[in-house]
């Protein structure tokens, strides 16, 4: 009886209260049911910027041969996988990226939404890039309970993502609103559009004549003028040192970050022209940073000859050894998660012209393409022997001489680039006929257990066939009925 009255009395006081108030009253203050956009913003950026970290130094760099595994070797031996850990994390940084979207559309934010845009464009293209045919339309859509989204074909992805940062870049603008929490850029809308508009070009090249009008096309862009100038234009994410906004290989045990060396590929370039940026890719193996660093180079893949020993580790921004000589001893700050580079733009700019997309001198944008990486890894030309870049151009052997002079260097700039370097190497090695004969600087890697062939494509993850199987199955139809890494996607055609 005396626990019936108790209900009785508690049944009144809410009807008193109110269901409206006991909803206000039950609210936790502390766990916030909405998130602004100046949160999930730099959660974007920094989630995009780590992963793009993670793939250059397990996938991206040792795939382009510019620096080699010395340990678990399926990447150099082309023996790939699904790679699941970018597919998830490049999903995961558009949900946070669509979340700001639709932040600025509704509170009418054009320049937000511009931003939303270019970072998604950034991640759809290295999806669709490794890929092939991905969930992009329909993609992000649980909230709508579409948790089985189809996968569009590549050359519909690529059509949309030019259009999206066309339309960026107008947004970006428009003057229409403003930005906040932006780690990237400073809240500066002007340098968004330079990073959109410098994609556009790189996604242009990518394509090349698949894409209806590409001279046309990129010649706009090039001549509206409004792309990446210098570094400071760079889409590189600057660390600051504490958890979780730290470089993302700094945590790594010390045997796991020495799993990476530096590539024989790569040194035998840089050794053959005394490059002084060998000594930021790679620490001396005799720790001498001012006289004479010396350096080895690991063969990439596995087998008779493909020696690894002795192998020059990582550059000293990439990690803090607790025994030798840190970054900040040198006066180096620690490297930055990037995305793209000036330098890249630039040597867009000398294969365009090459191409005849665009008029203009191919040595001078090719020569300030190699100036700015230097300039951007603050490099020291004195151990190697020369007194300022000119007269490392001059007289090193790198000055220019035909059109795979422009790949070979935008390759060394495309360093720590995440996914970058990979994508590069693949689109000219279908430029040879998918061969390495027209790459002087690469060869297949040794040991390898595809037949001496560049893998084409990373293979879709497990948990796709399982949790979305029949959109799966088309896809993979379309790739000629196999998730295999030799499966001709659309850029590769």
């Amino acid at each position: 009886m005396k626990i019936s009255k108790y209900i009785i009395a508690l049944l009144a006081l809410f009807a008193l209260i109110g269901c409206e108030e006991f909803e206000e009253f039950n609210e936790n203050p502390n766990e916030p049911t909405e998130v602004s956009a100046d949160v999930l913003l730099p959660s974007t950026i920094r989630q995009s910027a780590n992963t793009s970290v993670d793939a250059a130094f397990l996938v991206g760099n040792n795939a382009a041969q510019l620096s080699a595994k010395t340990l678990r070797l399926e990447v150099d031996a082309y023996n790939w996988n699904a790679f699941p850990t970018y597919w998830e994390g490049w999903y995961e940084s558009l949900t946070d990226a669509h979340s700001v979207e639709a932040i600025a559309l509704e509170n009418e934010n054009k320049v937000l939404e511009g931003v939303a845009l270019v970072m998604q464009a950034y991640l759809y293209s290295s999806l669709t890039n490794a890929y092939g045919d991905i969930p992009y339309s329909q993609a992000i859509k649980g909230d709508e309970d579409n948790f089985t989204p189809e996968y569009d074909s590549q050359s519909e992805i690529y059509a949309n993502l030019l259009v999206e940062l066309d339309s960026a870049d107008q947004l970006l603008a428009s003057g229409n609103g403003s930005i906040a929490g932006d780690i990237l850029y400073n809240n500066d809308p002007a340098q968004w559009q330079k990073f959109a508009n410098s994609l556009r070009l790189r996604l242009l090249m990518y394509a090349g004549d698949r894409i209806e009008n590409v001279a046309q096309r990129f010649s706009e862009i090039v001549n509206e003028g409004n792309i990446m100038q210098g570094n400071a234009d760079n889409a590189a994410l600057t660390y600051t040192g504490a958890f979780p906004n730290e470089f993302p290989l700094i945590p790594l045990k010390q045997g796991d970050f020495d799993a990476v060396a530096l590539g024989k590929a790569a040194f035998d370039v840089m050794d053959s022209y005394q490059d002084p940026r060998l000594l930021r890719y790679a620490r001396p193996n005799n720790e001498d940073f001012t006289d004479n660093p010396e350096f080895i180079g690991a063969i990439n893949g596995q087998g008779t000859g493909c020696s690894k020993d002795g192998a020059s580790r990582l550059g000293v921004q990439y990690y803090n050894y607790p025994d030798l000589t840190p970054a900040s001893n040198l006066g180096l700050p620690m490297a930055e998660g990037l995305m793209m580079t000036h330098a890249e733009v630039e040597f867009l700019l000398a294969e365009g012209i090459a191409k005849g997309w665009i008029s203009g001198n191919i040595e001078e944008h090719y020569r300030a393409g190699i100036q700015s990486s230097m300039e951007y890894y603050m490099v020291d030309l004195g151990p190697f022997g020369w007194n300022d870049f000119d007269d490392f151009y001059s007289n090193s052997g790198v000055a220019y001489s035909e059109v795979k002079d422009i790949w070979e260097q935008k390759w060394l700039a495309l360093f720590f680039t995440g996914l970058e370097p990979y994508f590069e190497v693949r689109r000219w090695y279908v430029e040879s006929g998918k061969s390495f004969s027209g790459i002087p600087f690469l060869e297949a890697s040794c040991g390898n257990t595809n037949d001496d062939n560049l893998p084409l494509r990373f293979l879709y993850p497990g948990e796709e066939q399982s949790l979305n199987e029949a959109n799966y199955q088309e896809a993979i139809s379309r790739l000629g009925g196999s998730n295999d890494q030799n499966a001709e996607m659309w850029l590769v055609q």
